[in-house]
């Protein structure tokens, strides 16, 4: 027994000092690091992510976003929403500071569009590639440069061989692009990790002629994407949102097909505003609701007691009108689902802080004598803090609806005040009229009031939205005169 187990020790010596002179040798001819134990190395650190825009996407992610460093595919027919999901996912990532890219292969990016959705347009790169080698040559360009955060070539099915556009059109090129794919990936994968760049393909679908049982859809490029994307979402669109007959966006439903970072097959569904992109505000109140933190009896949406909106239009209005109530239920949301909260980098991101407002909830969290001043110096050197920025935001989120007094009253609740409210006043009150006429005409349809019932009906409507007395008579009289000093 005890000669067993001599032998036994002998071996594992033996075995070790074997396996030391391997990895020696493997560094001496590879370069240090190019094998190690993991626990002799770094800790290994938590998947980075940046966040679909969509919360119920990032949960149903498992990780709260998409995971940096890794492929990702969105596929799905032909207007479900693929394009602005990534863009989305885009102004997401500039929002936390990446640079990001987008390869064009289809020609089709809608610039004005996508700065709707909050793109960062000046600041995106962008590229429109004759052939599928050069979009791929480009891409693998950039993700080696190690300068980009985010790639996104729209689409694998427009990336087409240089050999298919010099051919004729009847041509049969078998495979070409299926092999084009493979080895781009293949040189690619490596490098998108250790540049921890994202990386993410957008697909369309076909079908496969004579399936007379199971799915007859298949993505185009072949199947190496299927096998090096670590993350695959199907989105498709199940609906279509209504208001006064007219449709004003698409419900759609995000599947997550394959995950290699969190357990696959969770769904999400959300809307997308045509115009807006995706309704986060739409999001928090579905999630609300199932969560049993918003209530809703009837058509009316419920929080705390108090009534956000009847109707779920009403409701998201009123969450974008008071986007402090809206990140409340969003951090009990997420709460609830056990998803991380939604940090302050993120809420200063976003830019709905100013320096009062993230004063005052720093020192609710700080520790008795700390010291937070010099954090929101830091911040504003930094360019993270302004109070310009802030009511910038706020003007441009409202013009569209409100009255100068709107947003003036809005802007004092935010302890601001001084020559920058004076300066935001005097320009609002300049573009008032214009203003006030395009939110009557939508809506009233441009109908001029007849009787004083209706005359009092559009005043009240107007006054509501904060407009002035001035303004208000000028359009409910039918008056087109240019709206003069008050």
């Amino acid at each position: 027994m005890e000669e067993s187990k001599k032998g036994s020790a002998g071996l594992t010596a033996e075995k070790s000092k074997a396996l030391a002179a391997a990895l020696s040798q493997i560094e001496k001819q590879f370069g240090k690091g190019s094998i190690m134990r993991l626990g002799d190395g770094e800790a290994v650190e938590d998947i980075q992510v940046v966040s679909t825009g969509s919360l119920g996407l990032d949960i149903a992610l498992g990780v709260g976003g998409l995971p940096r460093g890794r492929v990702v595919e969105i596929y799905g027919p032909e207007s479900s929403g693929k394009t602005t999901l990534t863009l989305q996912v885009i102004a997401e990532m500039q929002k936390i500071g990446g640079t990001c890219a987008f390869i064009d292969a289809e020609h089709a990016l809608d610039v004005q569009y996508a700065s709707r959705l909050g793109v960062k347009v000046p600041e995106l790169l962008i590229s429109q590639p004759d052939t599928g080698e050069q979009a791929l040559e480009i891409a693998d360009a950039l993700v080696r440069s190690g300068s980009i955060d985010m790639i996104v070539i729209d689409s694998v099915a427009a990336l087409v061989p240089k050999a298919e556009i010099e051919g004729e059109m009847g041509d049969v090129l078998p495979g070409l692009q299926a092999r084009l794919m493979s080895q781009a990936l293949r040189k690619l994968t490596g490098t998108i990790k250790r540049t921890n760049c994202l990386v993410i393909f957008i697909n369309q679908i076909r079908m496969k002629i004579g399936v007379m049982f199971g799915n007859p859809e298949t993505t185009t490029g072949g199947n190496a994407l299927k096998f090096y994307a670590s993350v695959r979402l199907d989105i498709r669109r199940i609906g279509s949102i209504k208001k006064n007959d007219e449709v004003i966006g698409n419900e759609t439903r995000v599947k997550v097909v394959k995950n290699k970072v969190s357990p696959p097959f969770r769904e999400a569904i959300f809307d997308i505003l045509y115009g807006e992109g995706i309704s986060r505000q739409g999001e928090i109140i579905d999630l609300g609701v199932q969560a049993k933190i918003v209530e809703k009896a009837g058509a009316w949406y419920s929080y705390s007691g108090e009534k956000i909106g009847q109707g779920k239009d009403n409701a998201r209005e009123f969450l974008r009108e008071n986007p402090e109530l809206a990140r409340e239920i969003e951090n009990r949301v997420r709460e609830s689902l056990g998803v991380a909260a939604m940090p302050v980098g993120a809420v200063i991101a976003e830019g709905e802080e100013n320096r009062a407002e993230l004063a005052a909830k720093l020192k609710r969290d700080a520790q008795q004598g700390d010291d937070i001043e010099p954090i929101l110096d830091a911040l504003e050197h930094d360019g993270w803090l302004s109070d310009s920025r802030f009511a910038e935001s706020v003007v441009h989120r409202r013009a569209s609806r409100f009255g100068a007094a709107r947003i003036v009253g809005e802007l004092k609740r935010h302890a601001l005040h001084g020559d920058l409210l004076d300066d935001i006043s005097n320009r609002l009150r300049e573009t008032e009229l214009g203003r006030a006429k395009a939110v009557w005409r939508k809506k009233f349809l441009s109908q001029v009031a007849q009787t004083p019932a209706e005359r009092a009906k559009q005043a009240r409507f107007l006054a509501a939205r904060g407009f002035s007395r001035a303004v208000i008579s000028k359009i409910v009289s039918g008056l087109d005169d240019e709206l003069g000093d008050e």
